[in-house]
This record gives structure tokens, sequence and C-alpha cells, in this order.
């Protein structure tokens, strides 16, 4: 038996990975790290043997014991986190000791071609502490149309990015989180790869918009905008700088790269196909409507 932590556990990624741990009947000690054990509590209430400790990447005074007596860490890094060495790399040292034997990474689809991009930075330190390691690297979150995406669509019905014609592979969190629960219990089956995660359709965001519409009888549309015009735009909204700029990384250099690569990776450890985006779509149709539906 293992003690697993889960980092980021409330967010959509860790919440489909401890759903999936739980549902099926791990072995293995599941701890949540959260930053608020009282409201990760009600959050969790259907898991009753799931642990929680407070963990914040943050605040480097919760790793000590977030990490105490943990084996196998499950790491992603936060959205607004891209200074890399002030907050991961103190994280990576104090797993290493820790004697945390175990890291599976969320990392990005393409991480390996681009040193620029925070997830390239936090492999490297992995591989670096010489721990044994899992980097999954997924396409891209269709959950990014009902979060990230989502403000634009329901006041502007528009979807706003410096992204072109560029394709991207579409990949439901849901398959993450099934995925990320068997590559926990099963470690040592794939340790030490980095694997792509990705569904089964590479789609620009001009067909995506059109998927949209067809699906819930909407009218948003595609706008393309150069990268300065889109941190104009979104520094004008008060995002985060950090946040902006990895936007900006993740949907234009796209436009200079070859279209993504599609892995049977899910079909081959699951059984079934994963997620369509015509199925997301359809299912997330109330969170996507929103105000478009008024």
């Amino acid at each position: 038996m293992k003690r697993i932590l889960i980092t980021g556990a409330t967010g959509n990624v860790g919440s489909e990975v401890i759903r999936f741990l739980m549902e099926t009947n791990t072995v293995n000690e599941i701890i949540a790290g959260v930053r608020n054990i009282d409201k990760a509590r009600e959050s969790f209430k259907n898991y009753p043997k799931l642990q929680l400790a407070n963990f914040d990447f943050e605040n480097q005074e919760s790793f000590d014991i977030a990490l105490a007596g943990i084996d196998t860490v499950f790491l992603l890094r936060p959205p607004h986190i891209s200074d890399i060495e002030t907050y991961f790399e103190p994280l990576i040292n104090k797993i290493k000791e820790k004697n945390v034997t175990e890291i599976v990474f969320l990392s990005v689809q393409g991480a390996e071609l681009s040193k620029v991009i925070p997830h390239n930075k936090i492999e490297r330190l992995i591989t670096e502490s010489g721990c044994d390691y899992i980097f999954l690297r997924p396409s891209y979150f269709m959950q990014n149309l009902t979060t990230t995406l989502l403000k634009d669509i329901q006041t502007k019905r528009k979807i706003v990015l410096p992204a072109g014609k560029a394709k991207f592979n579409w990949i439901d969190i849901e398959n993450i989180g099934e995925v990320c629960a068997i590559l926990l219990n099963q470690f040592s089956d794939f340790k030490n790869q980095s694997i792509e995660l990705t569904g089964t359709e590479n789609e620009d965001f001009y067909s995506v918009a059109d998927k949209i519409n067809q699906n819930l009888n909407s009218n948003i549309t595609f706008q393309n905008v150069s990268p300065f015009k889109f941190y104009s735009i979104k520094k004008n909204e008060g995002l985060n700088k950090g946040l902006i700029i990895v936007m900006i990384m993740l949907h234009f250099l796209p436009r200079f790269q070859k279209p993504p690569r599609i892995s049977d990776f899910f079909e081959r450890v699951i059984g079934k196909k994963p997620t369509t985006l015509s199925e997301f779509i359809k299912r997330e149709r109330n969170i996507i409507l929103g105000k478009l539906s008024v």
C-alpha cells in the first residue's frame, strides 16, 4: 500500500483524479492536498476514506507536513503560477528531501519541444531530482471552454485568442482523471515514461465555434487577435500577468507547429474511445450556454 498525495485536489483535474481513485476502491491511501481543509471536507464529503492535508504551492511552510510519509505525488501546475524557480524548485527539492520516490506530473502535449513553457522547466527539475516519474502530456482541455474561455463566450459571444488557424487536439478532463488513477495505482508499469494523452480530433477554434453552434443552436464566433492585442485585452480585464503570458504561449506557438499527434493511449489502457467534442459540448450545454440562453 502506498500513500499518494494529490496536489491541486479541488481543481478540475485533481478532483477528477480523486473521483476515479476513490470509485475504483484503490488499496492505496489517498491524501488530498488543499489550502482550506474545512471547505475541502465539504467538497469531498462523499469520500469518507479520503484524507486531507494542508498544502499550498505558494506557502513553502506547508510542504513539510503534507509530504510526510508520502510515497507518490500527483503534481500539476496551477494556471496562475509561471515562476517555476520560485515555486516549483523548492517543492521538488522538498519532495526529494522527504524521500518521495514517485512523481506523476501533469504536463502538456509538446512540452519537450519548447524550453520556454513552464511545463518543460518542471519536467527538467523532476528529471534532475533523480525521482522516478511519469510525465503525462495531455492535449488541449475541452474544459477550457467551460472555464478559462467561458466569460468571453457568455458575455461577448466570442472565443478570443491569438491562435489563428492552429489546430489543437481536444481531450476531456474526465478522460485525464481516469488515466491518472491507473498511472498512480500502477506506477511501476509506466515509470520513467513520457505519455501523450489525446482525444481523436484535431480542430482549430473556428471549427470548435461551429461545433458549439451546431450542437447548441448558438451564435458564437472565434476572433483571432495578435499576442499584443490579447495581452492588452486581458490585462484590462484584470487577468494575472503570468497567466496571460502562459495563455499566449499555449495558443500562439502552435501556429508555427505541425498539427498535434493523435495517441491511442487512452483507448489501449481504458478500453474505450475518448470523449468527442460534440459529446462534451452536449454534456456541458448548461454551462456553455449560460447567459447566451437568456
